[in-house]
């Protein structure tokens, strides 16, 4: 698409903050005001509309991306989010380890991976029932019903954050332990990344795979920077 405006704005609107675009407020695909809860957010925003050149690249606006999902998506099918979040709660990927044939790696994810699990079994007073292989293993009733809360206890920004972050990272305890300042992105993206890591450490560099983290790595830290700017 063709830039169609010259000047962007932020304007305060009761307590949401709304972008214009050449005096007029942008709406979303589904036709809702683009009304964010922060000014930070909104100058955020403006700054990505102001970025683009002759033509408007939306792979260069995460920001927007993610306002138009908390607004179109979240808010309009919240339980249909909050479903696709709170899954991680029974299957995060922290919960699965390498099996008895591969020892060394199993020793590194105990290493690597136990703190982050301990961390949560004291935030959340729940347990974990790890798995050796990649068969699934539920986990217990009471502990997917404490991670799920912490996840409906979030506003529809933050749901949108985290719907992205989770499907980035395969880990809702991660992702749970940002929200709450335990760990930083710098922290825990290697973490997440764990086996992949391991992998290229044993048998040498994959360009291909490398170019693909480094993209849902930016996908990850957009939504991180997304979240802090919708409280600030």
């Amino acid at each position: 698409m063709k830039r169609f405006y010259k000047a962007v704005t932020s304007a305060a609107e009761n307590d949401r903050f709304a972008i214009q675009l050449d005096g007029r407020p942008v709406k979303t695909p589904a036709r809702n005001p683009l009304h964010l809860p922060t000014s930070a957010l909104a100058d955020a925003i403006v700054a990505e509309w102001e970025a683009q050149g002759e033509d408007i690249d939306p792979v260069t606006m995460p920001l927007t991306a993610l306002a138009q999902g908390a607004l179109d998506q979240v808010a309009n099918e919240r339980e249909r989010i909050l479903g696709r979040i709170t899954a991680f709660a029974d299957s995060d990927m922290l919960y699965y380890r390498a099996d008895e044939n591969q020892q060394a790696l199993t020793d590194h994810q105990v290493e690597q991976w136990d703190p982050l699990l301990d961390w949560a079994r004291q935030r959340y007073d729940v347990s974990f029932t790890l798995n050796y292989g990649i068969r699934h293993q539920s986990q217990p009733d009471e502990t997917v019903k404490r991670l799920s809360d912490a996840v409906h206890a979030q506003d529809d920004f933050a749901l949108a954050a985290m719907l992205s972050m989770v499907g980035l990272s395969g880990s809702l305890i991660a992702v749970l332990a940002l929200l709450e300042g335990t760990y930083d992105a710098d922290t825990l993206w290697p973490l997440v990344n764990l086996e992949e890591l391991w992998q290229e450490k044993q048998w040498g560099r994959d360009d291909l795979a490398v170019a693909m983290r480094e993209v849902k790595q930016a996908e990850f830290n957009a939504a991180i920077r997304f979240l802090t700017l919708s409280r600030t």
